[in-house]
């Protein structure tokens, strides 16, 4: 039993090796990204319920951005607060800020792909630029950058939605973490040509490629993966690319409490059930060798079992990880959540094995 559960083991280091080195590789070690500013009508769109603090912040900072031709569609989904009067102030003062009100209708009650849909329809530009009513834009460049990438191929952009440093916090160094590696794996797989999914806090795409597969439509009843059911559908190698040029990065404040942060990834991890099955295949593959990674070598260890050779695979294994997770995050900017490697892997491995079962028993609350 122990000799199965050594060469299992091995067999786990192997796939490691495979996803941090071949896969994760394409990003870690490719050159510094550079862009090639175009001049592309944009229709920025913000879809927003109940948001009235942050669009008060965050959308002078959309208004501002350094972009010749742009439009911005702000959608306010129903909110109960002060969120649609503050918008109708901002289409009285920017003559770019378009309004887009939401009625709840029986059939799509709370439906955020269904605001979003309406947003759509309502841009008048052929190109979309997506962000959260939370999110703001690291610099006055973010249009430039993420639309630089568009070209006659390729139609769909995915960005960098990262989240704001809070010193001293494990929990926020953990979600940092987490949101990193997610952005390796969907930049590395788009860049081997076979782009998986996108984040809504920084996504881009030609409107066309919306109605070419009919919208939100078949994944309309599932209230999350507006940004990656959609990419996930709509995407492929040849009309999609990437791009994580600093400039580009939008920023949204993070969760400060474990339970809230919990609730978070259990409404995204929710999603991929949904995904193509070579998605859900080489998802599923790498976050069970994740596990498995902790969990074999602790069994062989106890039992003293060809232990020069299990240690030896352990520190070789964190060896890669740390080089390629260090490159990443370098271009992530990202570096200090490094500093906590391997304790934020860790946490982070059980924590998504405990979403896993949770979501197998209870569903996760989603939209507002």
């Amino acid at each position: 039993m122990l000799t199965i559960t050594f060469y299992l083991f091995i067999l786990v280091v192997a796939i490691q090796l495979f996803y941090y080195l071949i896969v994760f590789g394409k990003f870690a070690y490719t050159k510094t990204q550079k862009s090639n500013p175009k001049k592309i009508p944009i229709s920025v769109i913000v879809c927003a319920k109940n948001e009235a603090e942050n669009v008060t912040k965050f959308i002078p900072l959309l208004v501002e951005q350094d972009y010749p031709d742009f439009e911005i569609v702000l959608i306010d989904d129903a909110s109960s607060d002060e969120t649609l009067e503050i918008f109708e102030g901002y289409e009285k003062q920017y003559s770019n800020v378009r309004l887009v009100k939401v009625i709840n209708n029986e059939a799509f009650w709370g439906n955020k792909k269904f605001a979003l849909t309406l947003g759509i329809k309502a841009a008048k530009k052929e190109y979309l630029l997506f962000t959260d009513a939370d999110c703001y834009p690291t610099s006055k460049d973010w249009i430039k950058e993420m639309s630089s990438h568009f070209s006659l191929q390729k139609t769909i952009v995915l960005g960098y939605g990262a989240y704001e440093k809070i010193p001293g916090s494990f929990l926020n160094k953990l979600i940092r973490f987490e949101t990193m590696l997610s952005a390796v794996q969907y930049f590395s797989w788009a860049k081997m040509g076979h782009p998986y999914m996108g984040v809504g806090r920084n996504l881009a795409y030609k409107k066309e490629e919306f109605f070419n597969v009919n919208g939100f439509i078949e994944h309309m009843k599932i209230r999350s993966g507006d940004d990656d059911l959609f990419i996930n559908q709509a995407a492929k190698g040849k009309n999609t690319t990437v791009c994580y040029t600093p400039e580009s990065f939008t920023y949204s404040q993070p969760k400060t409490t474990f339970k809230e942060w919990f609730a978070q990834k259990r409404r995204h991890v929710s999603t991929a059930k949904f995904y193509k099955f070579f998605d859900r295949a080489h998802l599923s593959i790498f976050y069970l060798s994740q596990l498995l990674f902790i969990l074999l070598p602790i069994l062989l260890l106890s039992f003293q079992y060809q232990w020069i050779i299990v240690l030896s695979l352990v520190g070789f294994r964190y060896l890669f990880t740390w080089i390629t997770l260090g490159f990443s995050s370098g271009k992530l900017k990202e570096k200090d959540v490094m500093y906590w490697f391997p304790i934020v892997e860790i946490v982070l491995i059980f924590t998504q094995f405990n979403i896993f079962f949770k979501n197998i028993f209870s569903k996760p609350v989603h939209w507002k």
